[in-house]
């Protein structure tokens, strides 16, 4: 491998984003380029809107279908990292889960991956997800939750719960890949996502402060850790491309915390919206932890307080027009 200045120009060489026009894709391209990065081959769904990243200096737009083998290629060609950020996720309940959801999230991981593998990136970093840590009610009680926790595919499957089946199966089969061909991959597990919309549309995990603003009584039981600011995303994944040492999973969340905690700070910091008081745990038995993502605070990875990520997410969605504030009466 390079060393000194030698390794800095190849790994700074082009490097290409999957889902480059989403939510957490958006600012992991923005993230790039404010780090130096100035080739980045940003790959979109076809027929999507990327008007926010396609003026970006530096970023070269792939019009590219995950399950397009050969569109993914030449994405990839000539990039020396990846970031595989793509994955479907929609707000509403998927009418057909295996072709909505499992299908399109595996095989396209291993359309990146094998043109990864093809061209001999130096590494991967792979968006996985909490939910392909829970829910896992086989875990032990009284532990925190951390990386060696996986999503139990059966309890999903018996609730219907299909996008935690859709992101352990997808990043499954992305470690059986990288090891039957020696790919260097590194997987990030972010919690609930709040901050700036940069993309035209409305994600999920923003969706879940939206809706609790407006009085949902929803105890995210099944999937909930944490929240995370999708810049502080951005940046770890970054800095696990960019750190040597970095390997194996890592739990993105700026602690672990019972949902009704949270959303006892939403209403404090905004007492205008109709935020409703959870009495019991929402969570029975989650354990909390204010350093949960221990190995990315190990790096040297600065979370940005929750209660700013609330507030930036609130603007932003107020800004664009999907919500409006609620006096109490």
């Amino acid at each position: 491998m390079a060393t000194g200045e030698d390794a800095g120009r190849s790994i700074k060489g082009p490097v290409y984003v999957s889902g480059a026009n989403g939510f957490i894709g958006s600012w992991v391209v923005r993230s790039l380029l404010d780090r130096g990065y100035s080739n980045v081959h940003a790959s979109v769904y076809p027929g999507s809107d990327f008007s926010h990243i396609s003026s970006l200096p530096g970023v070269t737009i792939f019009e590219a279908d995950l399950l397009d083998s050969d569109a993914i290629h030449r994405a990839v060609e000539g990039c020396v990292g990846v970031f595989h950020v793509a994955s479907p996720c929609s707000l509403e309940d998927p009418r057909d889960p295996e072709k909505e959801l499992i299908m399109p999230a595996v095989r396209g991981t291993l359309n990146v991956l094998a043109a990864a593998a093809r061209f001999g990136v130096r590494r991967v970093v792979l968006t996985s997800s909490i939910s392909a840590l829970v829910p896992n009610p086989g875990w032990p009680p009284g532990k925190v939750f951390d990386e060696s926790s996986w999503t139990d595919l059966d309890y999903c499957t018996s609730r219907q719960k299909w996008y935690p089946v859709s992101k352990t199966r997808a990043e499954k089969v992305a470690w059986e890949f990288a090891a039957k061909h020696s790919l260097d991959l590194v997987a990030i597990h972010p919690s609930t996502c709040l901050g700036p919309l940069l993309q035209p549309g409305l994600n999920a995990s923003c969706a879940v402060l939206m809706q609790l603003l407006q009085g949902s009584k929803n105890p995210q039981e099944y999937h909930w850790l944490g929240v995370v600011h999708v810049k502080d995303v951005a940046k770890a994944q970054v800095l696990l491309y960019e750190s040597p040492s970095a390997h194996g999973r890592y739990l993105c969340t700026n602690g672990i915390y019972q949902f009704s905690d949270f959303a006892q700070r939403v209403s404090e910091l905004f007492p205008e919206f109709p935020v409703h008081r959870f009495e019991e745990e929402t969570q029975p038995g989650l354990v909390a932890s204010e350093t949960a993502a221990k190995r990315l605070i190990d790096l040297g990875l600065v979370f940005t307080p929750v209660e700013d990520a609330v507030k930036e997410t609130v603007e932003s969605l107020q800004a664009r027009g999907y919500l409006k504030t609620a006096q109490r009466h």
